[in-house]
């Protein structure tokens, strides 16, 4: 296995779907990893840590959802959901428990490659800059280098890949307006559709996180058939 490959993770009980999925990763320079359901699953991450998952909600045994919220409690890996289309509810559920992105069946094998690569992109470690990139608002420290969120006590601020992704967009661009529209080709390179609520969950998902750290703020307000706007003052510390 060489080093710099990117090992992703496929969890779906659909044997064709698996031999498709990972034959086309890896012609992309992928490792690939397979598993049937959460059982298999376990004996993989066992042996290794992938750099991402690709997980399908339906699953014989334990549900995606189920395993969802258990690897969001125990690491950062980035998750991304596969879906029927009817399954709008779980979708949801999945977004708001942790999961990083969707993408629905059927689905284009290069829609999965792109989102897939955008979420290691989030995920990876940028590399060291002479300055870095560090704000402050609020009480808080994100450094976008490090993609941390701190207070300013010092204390870590658990986010997942898309969270920090987004709050980023909020922080880089304090006291505007963003549409949703806007906000996901920033962050997930891509355009919405019209019952696409991933914006709105991660932003809900952001807003508790802030609040459990300090109560009674409200950085992130809504603004009716506008989207959204970061009302904080952002200054540069470093």
């Amino acid at each position: 296995m060489e080093i710099d490959k990117k090992i992703v993770l496929i969890v779906d009980d659909d044997p064709e779907i698996r031999r498709l999925v990972a034959g086309f990763l890896r012609t992309e320079g992928f490792d690939v990893e397979l598993a049937g359901d959460g059982r298999e699953m376990n004996g993989v991450l066992e042996r290794i840590c992938p750099d991402l998952v690709i997980l399908d909600l339906m699953l014989p045994g334990e549900d995606g959802l189920s395993i969802c919220r258990r690897l969001r409690a125990d690491q950062n890996i980035p998750i991304l959901l596969l879906s029927a289309k009817g399954d709008e509810t779980d979708r949801v559920v999945g977004l708001e428990i942790g999961a990083d992105d969707y993408v629905v069946k059927p689905f284009s094998p290069r829609e999965l490659l792109a989102r897939i690569r955008a979420l290691l992109r989030r995920s990876g470690q940028q590399p060291q800059q002479l300055h870095s990139r560090r704000f402050s608002f609020d009480g808080f420290i994100a450094d976008l280098d490090a993609r941390q969120l701190l207070t300013d006590a010092g204390d870590l601020v658990p986010l997942t890949s898309a969270e920090f992704e987004l709050l980023s967009c909020f922080v880089l661009r304090p006291r505007r307006v963003l549409s949703r529209d806007q906000i996901l080709e920033w962050t997930h390179r891509r355009i919405a559709d019209p019952m696409d609520r991933t914006v709105d969950i991660l932003v809900s998902r952001i807003r508790k996180k802030l609040e459990n750290q300090k109560p009674g703020c409200n950085l992130i307000s809504t603004v009716r058939n506008g989207g959204y706007l970061f009302t904080a003052t952002v200054k540069q510390v470093g």
